[in-house]
């Protein structure tokens, strides 16, 4: 596979191996970056570049092919727009995954035990939304542009939230329908998409709204009305990255990324019709975890579409269970038979620290797991 990196200072051309390796996105933050982003210090930013630089060089001394900054300087994978968009202020109470609401014991104990964030809902959106600085994308642009020209990986991604996943955390209180506010966003949101992709990087669009939205926001939905909204979101998100090559989109696909049931998830055969429609050339879904780990099969009996990279999920972003690279290799081997080796690459199930305020795997097995994916995509590489 070959990668070329054009732009912004970053000019270099590397060959993957046959099955390259990457993650979702967001990594461990060290307890000074935590701190500080706490007590909102001054020296937020010097610590950002500084945790910036030494993430990405890990993960490229690692094994990580494709790399991202981490998400550091962002306090949620989906909040962190009210910093950088206007129309956001208030409270609403947000929502409780359905399966945990059956199991509230279970749920108090994810809580307390701070392996899940406490669902205390969020802020709203009040007023018309745009582009209110681009100063924090900006700095985010200049940290991973110099991490990358230092640490030298085959090619490196850079996340932002899809429009929907937006509407799923900042409920509307402006717009007269979701589909008006759902566009406002997504032209919003163009301006930070496209600076992504002119830095030289791979824009990642992370798109829970797709699946973890059913059992959360819309619970309420038969299957097929959800499936209507997943045709409206990919739309949406379409319009959004117009003036971007597929190639240089990543799309990720998930339940929610925390230890639960799980047992309200809407199956992935359901929405991945709609979902295949959506532009991004590399489409990254969960595979590992208990709950979706048997959906490989639903590749078999799908015609996906030949300019589509497959990238499941070979380890879980849940659970300190550090996966043996052979599992890691016949997880890889199931997906290669099915669509050809030269059109997947190894990921994780979600990212390791969506949230900033709490983690589910220990920041030191992160890790060893990573370790692990690299380790099983050098195997199945050998042996496809």
């Amino acid at each position: 596979m070959d990668v070329t990196r054009g732009g912004s200072g970053l000019s270099y051309t590397s060959v993957m191996p046959s099955i390259a390796t990457t993650h979702v996105g967001s990594l461990p933050r060290t307890p000074q970056l935590l701190a500080a982003m706490a007590a909102r210090a001054p020296t937020i930013d010097e610590l950002v570049r500084r945790d910036v630089a030494a993430v990405v060089r890990k993960q490229a001394e690692l094994g990580i092919d494709v790399v991202s900054d981490g998400e550091l300087s962002k306090p949620g994978y989906a909040t962190y727009i009210t910093e950088r968009l206007t129309g956001f202020g208030g409270h609403h109470r947000g929502y409780s995954p359905q399966d945990l609401r059956d199991y509230p014991e279970f749920a108090r104990n994810l809580v307390e035990t701070r392996r899940i964030q406490k669902p205390s809902g969020g802020v709203c959106c009040q007023g018309a939304v745009t582009v209110k600085s681009t100063a924090a994308l900006e700095q985010d642009l200049r940290n991973f542009r110099d991490a990358v020209a230092a640490a030298r990986p085959h090619a490196a991604f850079m996340n932002a939230a899809s429009p929907g996943v937006i509407a799923v955390w900042q409920h509307n209180e402006y717009y007269k329908t979701e589909d008006e506010y759902l566009g406002a966003v997504a032209d919003a949101m163009r301006a930070e998409y496209e600076a992504i992709v002119e830095a030289g990087f791979v824009l990642q669009i992370d798109c829970p709204d797709l699946a973890m939205a059913r059992h959360m926001n819309y619970s309420k939905l038969a299957d097929d009305a959800f499936v209507q909204l997943v045709e409206r979101n990919v739309a949406v998100l379409n319009h959004a990255v117009r003036n971007i090559a597929a190639d240089k989109l990543r799309m990720h696909v998930c339940w929610g990324n925390y230890e639960g049931p799980h047992h309200h998830d809407i199956p992935l055969h359901a929405i991945l019709g709609a979902v295949l429609k959506a532009k991004p050339r590399y489409l990254l879904v969960e595979a590992a975890n208990p709950r979706h780990g048997h959906e490989w099969a639903v590749f078999e009996s799908t015609a996906v579409p030949a300019d589509k990279v497959l990238v499941p999920g070979v380890v879980d972003s849940t659970t300190n269970f550090i996966e043996h690279p052979e599992l890691v290799a016949q997880r890889i081997a199931r997906y290669a038979n099915i669509v050809g080796a030269e059109r997947v690459m190894a990921g994780t199930d979600c990212g390791f620290s969506t949230w900033n305020d709490y983690t589910t795997v220990h920041p030191d097995i992160v890790w060893k797991k990573l370790e692990s994916l690299v380790e099983g995509a050098r195997l199945a590489s050998q042996r496809l």
